[in-house]
C-alpha cells in the first residue's frame, strides 16, 4: 500500500476543504502549512516517507500564496540531496475567479515537482465544456495539468461547487492509483 500526503496552505478555509476531498480520494494524510509558512513538527518526516505528494495552494495575485512559496523554498535542502527523486506528485489550486490565473500556480507546482525529479500526475479527465455542462459536472473548469477549483469570494467553504469537490476526490484517487502502479 502506498502513502500519499496532501501538503497545502489555506488562507480562508476553502483550499483546506478541497485538500480534504483530495485526501479522501487518495486515502491520504493532510499536512497543513501554517499562516507563517511552516510545517508542523514531524511534517518533513511525513513527506520523506510518502510515495506521493500532492501540493495545494490558493492562487493569490496570479501565483501560489507566499506561505506555500516559503515551504517550496525550504524544500531546497531536499532538492540538493535528491531525496524526493521519483516520488509521484500532483497539485491543485483554488481562486475566487473562474480563471484567476490559476494555470500559473499549477505550473509553479509542476515545476517544483520536476525540480525534485518527481513524476507529475495530470488530472486525466476530459473537460465538461458542452452547452449542457453544469457546475456540478466533473472538471467543469477544464483543467488538465492538475486540479482547478473556483470559490466565489463571498462564498463560504460549504458553497464550493460540488463538481469541483467531486473532481478533487477523483484527482486524489488518480494520484494514489498512479503511485500504487509505480510502487
Amino acid at each position: 500500500m502506498t502513502k500519499t500526503v496532501v501538503v497545502y496552505h489555506s488562507g480562508y478555509g476553502h483550499t483546506q476543504r478541497v485538500a480534504e476531498y483530495v485526501s479522501e480520494g487518495a486515502a491520504g494524510e493532510l499536512l497543513a502549512i501554517d499562516a507563517e509558512g511552516n510545517l508542523p513538527e514531524g511534517g518533513w518526516e511525513k513527506l520523506a516517507a510518502a510515495d506521493a505528494i500532492i501540493f495545494g495552494t490558493p492562487t493569490y495575485m496570479g501565483s501560489p500564496s507566499w506561505q506555500f512559496k516559503k515551504f517550496a523554498e525550504a524544500t531546497s535542502k531536499i532538492w540538493f540531496t535528491l531525496d524526493w527523486k521519483d516520488k509521484v506528485f500532483g497539485g491543485f489550486t483554488n481562486s475566487a475567479s473562474f480563471n484567476g490565473d490559476k494555470a500559473v500556480s499549477l505550473i509553479a507546482l509542476q515545476t517544483l515537482a520536476s525540480q525534485h525529479g518527481g513524476i507529475w500526475v495530470s488530472l486525466g479527465l476530459l473537460p465538461s465544456n458542452s452547452k449542457a455542462a453544469q457546475r456540478s459536472d466533473l472538471n467543469n473548469l477544464g483543467g488538465s495539468v492538475g486540479l482547478l477549483v473556483q470559490s466565489p469570494s463571498d462564498a463560504s467553504v460549504e458553497e464550493i461547487p460540488q463538481g469541483d469537490l467531486d473532481t478533487a476526490r477523483a484527482y486524489g484517487q488518480r494520484v494514489a492509483q498512479v503511485a500504487a502502479r509505480l510502487a
